[in-house]
């Protein structure tokens, strides 16, 4: 039978969002300590919980961080020890996982769908420690899960959110145009766009609109190729402004916060993705409209908790509007602003997506 690795468009859509960088500590394996009072962080327990990167670090204000904030919430709740890498590029995948077995890790946590061979790798080559891999399943032909037995991934279908937020988009337009990029084109990254794009397109069904799309026909569209560059961001958003776009959602990690940059400078509005963009990106906050957020933080942590249970197992983790998985930021400042139909089809679409009457992807 021939194995190959499908991510979680399977289920509808799937999500990646790669991310950016900072300055960054030494690519070791670094033990880490909750920062929470003694009062307040569970006793120690003899497992240890760690985690690699992918290129962008874990100061990203999106994928990695929210990724890692499972991992710190794990030592306060739990009181396992942590270890974390941070990856400097893509190269670096294989030998910072092997870092951190060699450290005695008891569950690995990788970050990404670029990490998938790696981590597949290394669990069949290391039976004994468990890995949970964000953003990536694996698959074979007839769609069964081949993952080994000490293998997890977590995924989400970002496309139902994103749906979402295309409508709002759609909705708080005045020029009938909106727009999106993303880092590279993946599936992780285009099911955030794919999603949006419908949601414009219902939108203009439900109104008799006709609100355009930038920057993703469903097939092609804008991308950074990378994850980190945020002049890059802000000249594809500068781009979509000159043609009119007043709303802008990127799913391209930091290069992302240049095109927020660039709509917030040309007086429009931004959706971010992956976290409440109002907590990770708050200079942000005032042109917001809302954010896609991934439950990324809960998964990883639930992950860990089978582990210290002995319960961990291989069955795949898709997060959802109707588990909660997934789902939209509130719109903060513009809920006065939202006109009560919208709220009302909002709410309406997000029931029906929860029942399973209506499919996203």
């Amino acid at each position: 039978m021939k194995k190959t690795a499908r991510i979680a468009a399977v289920f509808c859509a799937a999500v990646l969002t790669l991310t950016a960088c900072g300055d960054r500590p030494d690519d070791e394996a670094t033990d880490t300590e909750s920062s929470a009072p003694a009062s307040e962080t569970a006793a120690a327990v003899d497992y240890k919980a760690c985690m690699v990167s992918d290129s962008g670090g874990f100061d990203d204000k999106s994928f990695n961080q929210t990724s890692f904030e499972g991992l710190t919430n794990a030592a306060t709740n739990l009181g396992v020890q942590t270890a974390q890498v941070e990856s400097a590029s893509d190269a670096e995948y294989a030998d910072n996982i092997d870092a951190l077995i060699a450290e005695g890790c008891n569950q690995i946590t990788t970050v990404g769908f670029l990490l998938g061979d790696a981590t597949l790798a290394a669990a069949e080559a290391t039976p004994d420690v468990d890995f949970s891999i964000v953003d990536y399943a694996y698959f074979d032909e007839e769609g069964n899960n081949i993952a080994p037995a000490n293998l997890k991934g977590l995924v989400f279908n970002t496309g139902e959110p994103s749906f979402l937020a295309g409508y709002i988009a759609a909705a708080k337009s005045e020029s009938g145009v909106v727009g999106t990029l993303g880092g590279l084109n993946i599936p992780t990254v285009t099911a955030f766009m794919t999603g949006f794009k419908l949601g414009v397109e219902l939108y203009n069904k439900d109104n008799d609109a006709d609100v355009q799309v930038l920057g993703w026909n469903g097939k092609e569209g804008s991308f950074t190729e990378d994850f980190e560059d945020k002049t890059k961001g802000q000249t594809i958003a500068q781009g979509m402004i000159d043609q009119g776009a007043d709303v802008i959602m990127p799913v391209a990690g930091a290069a992302g916060l240049g095109a927020l940059q660039a709509m917030k400078d040309a007086g429009g509005y931004g959706i971010w993705v992956d976290t409440d963009g109002c907590v990770s990106a708050a200079e942000y906050c005032d042109m917001l409209l809302t954010s896609v957020m991934k439950g990324l933080d809960t998964a990883v942590e639930d992950a860990i908790t089978a582990g210290v249970g002995g319960t961990f197992s291989n069955e795949l983790y898709v997060g959802t509007i109707a588990n909660g998985g997934v789902g939209l930021a509130p719109f903060n400042a513009f809920e006065a602003e939202m006109e009560e139909a919208v709220l009302t089809r909002i709410e309406e679409l997000k029931a029906s997506i929860a029942s399973g009457e209506t499919k996203v992807g």
